[in-house]
């Protein structure tokens, strides 16, 4: 399960509630593109908005992934477009009764492939306050002093 692209932010900015592992739908280039490494998942989201047969349907927004280079001249790509996430319907009801709560969002966290296949593993998140961002901070600093110390010890 080679990890193609992490939002490192996700989980300073939220607290992960619940994970889900989604499809995506994208072009052949894009495709390449992906599993070249070439993608940003830096401010982009997931949505639920009301698709085709007036059924609920998850996108991706603002996940970054430029042109392959191989490709040649594509007139109108647009690198920041919306990608659809394939996900049940099952899931999808389940997601919007938890995106009405308050305080709710949905976060990619990482994309991966799996069996040949592009997968998006995203999180419901909720925002951290400032000072549980302090807390985190400080707690990554005293485990690395306490690490280093350790390892002197060991010396």
């Amino acid at each position: 399960m080679p990890v193609l692209a992490v939002n490192k932010r996700a989980k300073f900015d939220y607290e992960i509630l619940e994970t889900y592992e989604a499809g995506l739908v994208m072009l052949g280039h894009e495709v390449k593109s992906v599993k070249t490494g070439h993608i940003s998942l830096k401010g982009s989201y997931v949505t639920l908005k009301v698709g085709e047969k007036k059924l609920p349907v998850a996108y991706l927004i603002n996940a970054h992934i430029p042109l392959y280079k191989h490709a040649g001249r594509l007139q109108g790509y647009d690198p920041d477009r919306s990608r659809k996430l394939l996900l049940k319907k099952k899931e999808i009801n389940y997601l919007i009764g938890k995106k009405q709560e308050q305080g709710l969002t949905l976060v990619p966290i990482k994309l991966y492939t799996r069996k040949g296949f592009i997968k998006l593993e995203f999180g419901i998140g909720k925002g951290k306050k400032k000072h549980d961002k302090r807390e985190a901070i400080k707690k990554r600093e005293t485990d690395r002093k306490i690490r280093m110390l350790t390892k002197r010890k060991r010396e």
